[in-house]
């Protein structure tokens, strides 16, 4: 297995659409009830802003898209286009963290460095902008990578805008590259 990495592009989105789907609906299996893991598609998703703004990644697995995230220089935390609350609002790099953005990995690439890529991609494209932390929601089935990637709990939410309340841990991390 060889990852790869690039920018992604607008000619990317319906694969996007459909491996951040399929992520949702398989990889919170034991960590959230069906009625949770459908509201977490109103919550969830991937931000364009992030595409426009060429902070989001491609991690690809001979070809293949294996999975996605990015980070941005906007004050939105977490959600996708369809999600209510954004906030286009620029970050000071010298106050605030950035922010990680849309991770998700195919269900089938899941456990092979696809995560802690897009994170290490995120924290030196941030780095080189002037950034000093980042900061993400994360979900609990994404919580042990983020975690084992140096990033700490700084509260716990639920977001109920799809329904069902969604568990949530908004985590930060200092910048070390």
């Amino acid at each position: 297995m060889t990852l790869t990495s690039r920018l992604a592009s607008t000619a990317d989105l319906e694969t996007l659409k459909s491996l951040i789907a399929a992520a949702i609906a398989e990889l919170q299996k034991g960590f959230l009830t069906p009625e949770q893991i459908d509201s977490s598609t109103a919550i969830m998703g991937l931000d364009t802003q992030l595409i426009e703004d060429k902070t989001y990644f491609v991690i690809e697995d001979e070809g293949e898209i294996a999975g996605c995230g990015g980070w941005s220089r906007r004050a939105t935390l977490y959600g996708g286009d369809h999600s209510t609350g954004r906030d286009a609002g620029l970050l000071d790099p010298a106050k605030d963290p950035a922010k990680v953005r849309a991770m998700y990995t195919h269900p089938a690439h899941t456990r092979r460095g696809v995560g802690r890529l897009i994170l290490s991609l995120c924290e030196q494209a941030a780095a080189a902008e002037g950034f000093t932390a980042l900061e993400l929601m994360g979900t609990l089935s994404g919580r042990p990578l983020y975690e084992a990637y140096g990033f700490e709990a700084v509260e716990q939410v639920e977001d109920a805008r799809g329904g069902a309340p969604v568990p949530l841990v908004r985590m930060r991390k200092k910048i070390t590259s």
